[in-house]
């Protein structure tokens, strides 16, 4: 593993164990099976979709995203301005989209909101079920333990936001809990510079706070239970305004304005834009979040001293 890599202290200990309302078993079972089966699903439909052309697989992919998440039994809740639907052949620039990291339910609930190409790490590509769905959807990889490849990821993002693609990176390189956020890796700011794309931060937070959260040694069963048995599990995507790629002087520049929006206070346009809601469980199959997630964080919290744990001592989970 190279020492580069991006970590986080989040651990499933600290940040994930269960302190929220509970859904009945059977309601659990259930939402375990058809999220199970709805993920399959789109197993079944990838090669299908390679029929279509770019707008219809965007209208295909969001879809089975939305049906993914209420499957799960995950509420979502949509705010912010939204650009028109982009796709391969369209004049001018894509945009690169950079939400913050805190699960695996973030690429179906960002994708099901701004559908686009996803930048994931090497091993996806291997992995059962999700790696050939990754390969259908025109997924970029990237292999972080060489470094000398970066150039050319660099390049291939590049080039697909000058074809007119909108192109998702999480540029925080690992998963947090949600209570805290890592800095932005600067590489894919690049691409946008050199296509002269926007950056679109989008934020992503889930109530109650650790209940969607995958993170250091986590297991993808265990996250998958965790999700199902939540009452209440509730989404919130922001989509922040777009920041002009030429209007900042270097990646860096780039990446800390991208960064700054995505962590200030939530955007004026967000604040009063109408909400869309994405379907969700039916009425009186969920309980109300909690209403105050300071009260799940346990005293002697990773985040009361996040900034002197080293390094070396931080979780390694990166699952995009």
């Amino acid at each position: 593993m190279s020492v580069w890599l991006p970590t986080a202290p989040c651990t499933p200990a600290d940040c994930a164990s269960p302190r929220w309302p509970a859904a009945r078993r059977t309601t659990a079972v259930l939402r375990l099976i058809t999220g199970t089966a709805a993920v399959l699903a789109g197993v079944v439909l990838a090669p299908a979709a390679t029929l279509l052309g770019p707008a219809g697989r965007a209208r295909l992919v969001g879809l089975w995203c939305r049906a993914v998440i209420r499957a799960f039994g995950v509420r979502v809740r949509v705010t912010g301005a939204f650009p028109g639907q982009r796709g391969p052949g369209l004049p001018g620039p894509g945009t690169l989209v950079v939400p913050n990291h805190i699960s695996w339910l973030d690429v179906p609930l960002v994708a099901s909101v701004l559908p686009g190409r996803m930048l994931a790490k090497r091993e996806v590509r291997q992995w059962p079920v999700l790696g050939p769905l990754a390969r259908f959807g025109g997924t970029l990889f990237v292999d972080r333990d060489r470094l000398r490849e970066l150039p050319g990821v660099v390049g291939a993002v590049a080039g697909a936001l000058r074809r007119g693609s909108r192109v998702i990176v999480f540029p925080e390189g690992s998963t947090w809990c949600g209570r805290e956020r890592g800095r932005f890796r600067h590489a894919a700011f690049q691409a946008a510079l050199d296509a002269g794309a926007a950056v679109q931060p989008v934020r992503i937070a889930y109530r109650p706070v650790g209940a969607a959260a995958f993170v250091g040694d986590d297991a993808l069963g265990a996250s998958l239970w965790r999700v199902a048995a939540t009452a209440g599990l509730t989404a919130e995507i922001t989509v922040l305004p777009p920041i002009p790629a030429a209007a900042h002087p270097d990646r860096r520049a780039l990446a800390g304005a991208a960064h700054h929006a995505l962590c200030g206070a939530a955007a004026p346009e967000a604040a009063t834009a109408p909400h869309r809601a994405l379907p969700g469980p039916r009425k009186g199959t969920t309980q109300t979040a909690v209403e105050s997630d300071s009260a799940n964080l346990p005293s002697g919290s990773v985040h009361h001293s996040v900034s002197s744990i080293p390094a070396a001592a931080s979780s390694e989970r990166t699952p995009s």
